[in-house]
């Protein structure tokens, strides 16, 4: 089994028998919301799909897995992804199969699927020894009998801050793992195989992030990380070049995370 990001890019190549490019959290029709907020930014669909193939052409996948938030807007469908997202499945799914696993914004989408994809369970599923779910739910439990599971929704950054209280943040990969008591106290008798955990950046620019190091469990989005099922201190962050930055723990200790003020519940 190899896992590994495409150097530079929010994408995961898993080979194992057979190969698999994986994207999450492509959120088309971010612009009809930007519109809407009063950002005028043109849609940048054929900018979004000729990335993808790119990555196609380049990597010769077997299956392309996305890993949930293909469309944006909820509760409702809006024009621009009625038309958008079956162009886009399309043009991606001539060149590879495509899997999804649906998120938390892509309620309605099956009247939106072509030909040639297939639309899994929102808990995930395990493909060639792997599990792949979005995170907006607990995993299904077959996942967790995985080597490795993969995860998105969090939209994973480390935020730098200076001295002077400038901030930059960067997207990152998140590699740790689940935290068998609380996995074993939800699921109760259940086939354990302590998967790692890659929880990944987010492919579209536009959607922002959640930065890792100044965040506690209980502000990280979905239900594994809200019941503290998921090893944050101890994950170790990793920018699209490569560069490991550690774990959460260390980089909390340097001066470039920002100082965590008291909270009142």
């Amino acid at each position: 089994m190899e896992i590994n990001p495409l150097l530079n890019e929010p994408a995961l190549i898993v080979e194992n028998t057979k190969k698999m490019l994986v994207i999450a959290d492509v959120h088309l029709g971010i612009e009809w919301e930007l519109y809407h907020r009063g950002f005028s930014i043109p849609s940048q669909i054929e900018k979004r799909k000729k990335r993808i193939c790119d990555y196609i052409e380049k990597v010769h996948p077997d299956r392309l897995v996305l890993l949930g938030d293909i469309k944006h807007n909820v509760p409702r469908t809006s024009w621009q992804e009625k038309k958008e997202v079956p162009e886009f499945l399309r043009a991606i799914a001539a060149l590879a199969p495509v899997d999804i696993v649906p998120g938390n914004h892509d309620g309605d989408i099956d009247a939106l699927i072509p030909e040639n994809v297939t639309v899994h369970e929102m808990r995930g599923f395990i493909l060639d020894g792997v599990g792949y779910f979005h995170g907006h739910t607990w995993p299904g439990a077959e996942l967790l009998s995985a080597s490795h599971v993969v995860m998105s929704h969090n939209h994973p950054t480390i935020r730098f801050t200076d001295p002077l209280g400038h901030a930059v943040s960067e997207e990152v990969w998140i590699r740790t793992h689940f935290i068998e008591k609380v996995i074993r106290e939800h699921y109760g008798d259940i086939e354990w195989n302590d998967p790692e955990v890659i929880i990944m950046p987010a492919f579209n620019e536009l959607c922002g992030g959640i930065p890792f190091n100044e965040s506690i469990h209980e502000e990280l989005l979905g239900p594994v990380f809200a019941n503290h099922a998921i090893e944050l201190e101890k994950a170790a962050a990793y920018l699209l070049d490569g560069t490991n930055l550690g774990t959460i723990a260390s980089i909390r200790k340097l001066g470039i995370t920002k100082v965590r003020r008291n909270r009142k519940r």
